[in-house]
């Protein structure tokens, strides 16, 4: 049998903006204290580590675990582009469920340099090569970073299908800003106006430079554990895991002639058919979600690929205040990787971070009234997606 998953020890660090942080294994090790301390339990307890960065050399994971201790334990390491984090979290939660162990470590984090992403071996195919292929047969390449164009296109494709608004996609980020302002490990929590953000330079259409998360660094860690560990410890309705996917590219990623497919739009929709599949829960009754805002389009796209609105309902949802206190689902109440910034290995951590909060009634000023059920979506190009569902009884 399956065994029920709980997260009982959440921590990050405030992210940073590169050149100012911390060594990588000092923020690891900060966030992972945090974690253990929240739960209650010594670093003895953890059976196994999965530890997740993007850029690093190999076996950077072991030497941010050994700051909590020198146990001898499993150490994975996990990359898996933008959505490493959860992906980290993803095998954490298969270790407890399938009863190989008791209490498990999901840590990620991520030392970052200054400027757009680019790539760090120039002597081999890319990774992204299928995409870029893509992105060459639709619509060409242009000067600005390539992720940008990735996402500004599929932006503008849905924009163009659908007559969207560029105030539109300002309108997230204005979002952004309002409920990072009240996150206290926000790198942005300046509140900004539609007018002020789409006044910032143009970086891809319809994207401007306050529509694009900025490169950071950070850390945050997840304790997990089965329900026999937790009665043991005596922690009680602790927040569980009641469903998690993980997705890559199909065929329709590169063969439908689409950005918006490119980007991974039918990775989400399916990993989140999955979870609401499994969990015998739809997007109708989810309180709060946390999903991948690395681009003002790509949480517009998310909207209707986690089944938030009806596709082509965006524009609506979004002007309508469906998407903040008030409305139907408060989407990253922490500000999101707009506002919060967006460490690579760190991101799906942090998420996972702020819904355990979000369930818990702990996120201070940031707290959704009543949030018993929320979602987290992290996605990668390359590709992955993970979306997690969360619950507290």
């Amino acid at each position: 049998m399956k065994q029920r998953v709980n997260v009982i020890g959440v921590g990050m660090t405030r992210f940073s903006k590169p050149g100012t942080s911390p060594e990588y294994y000092e923020m690891a090790a900060q966030a992972g204290r945090a974690a253990l301390a929240d739960a209650g339990v010594p670093y003895a307890q953890v059976e196994q580590a999965f530890v997740g960065y993007v850029y690093g050399d190999s076996t950077c994971g072991q030497r941010a675990v050994y700051e909590l201790g020198l146990t001898g334990i499993p150490v994975v390491n996990v990359n898996n582009n933008c959505a490493t984090g959860s992906s980290a979290l993803f095998l954490a939660r298969q270790a407890i469920e399938g009863g190989l162990a008791e209490c498990v470590l999901a840590l990620g984090f991520e030392k970052m340099a200054k400027g757009a992403l680019g790539a760090q071996f120039e002597d081999r195919e890319s990774p992204l090569g299928q995409h870029a292929q893509v992105m060459a047969d639709v619509q060409g390449f242009g000067a600005a970073p390539p992720a940008a164009q990735m996402f500004g296109g599929a932006g503008r494709e849905y924009r163009w299908r659908h007559g969207t608004r560029k105030e539109t996609f300002a309108k997230i980020a204005e979002k952004a800003r309002r409920h990072g302002a009240h996150n206290p490990n926000a790198l942005f929590n300046q509140p900004l106006s539609v007018a002020e953000i789409l006044a910032s330079d143009e970086v891809f259409d319809p994207l401007t430079r306050l529509q694009c998360c900025a490169p950071t660094c950070g850390a945050a860690a997840a304790i997990l554990c089965s329900d026999a560990f937790a009665q043991k410890h005596g922690i009680r309705q602790p927040v569980y895991i009641a469903a998690q996917a993980m997705t890559t590219d199909t065929a329709s990623s590169f063969g439908a002639q689409s950005m918006v497919k490119m980007i991974g739009y039918d990775m989400t929709a399916r990993a989140a058919q999955l979870v609401y599949e499994a969990a015998g829960i739809g997007a109708q009754d989810v309180n709060v979600v946390e999903l991948h805002d690395c681009f003002t389009a790509n949480e517009l796209l998310s909207y209707e690929a986690l089944g938030l609105c009806p596709e082509g309902g965006a524009e609506q949802f979004i002007w309508d205040g469906a998407n903040t206190y008030g409305g139907r689902c408060v989407t990253n109440p922490s500000g999101g990787l707009l506002a919060k910034g967006h460490p690579l290995g760190a991101t799906g951590l942090a998420q996972c971070t702020e819904l355990v909060w979000q369930l818990r009634g702990t996120a201070q000023k940031r707290q959704v009234e009543g949030a018993r059920i929320a979602l987290q979506h992290n996605l990668g190009l390359g590709g992955a997606c993970v979306v997690t569902m969360y619950r507290r009884d």
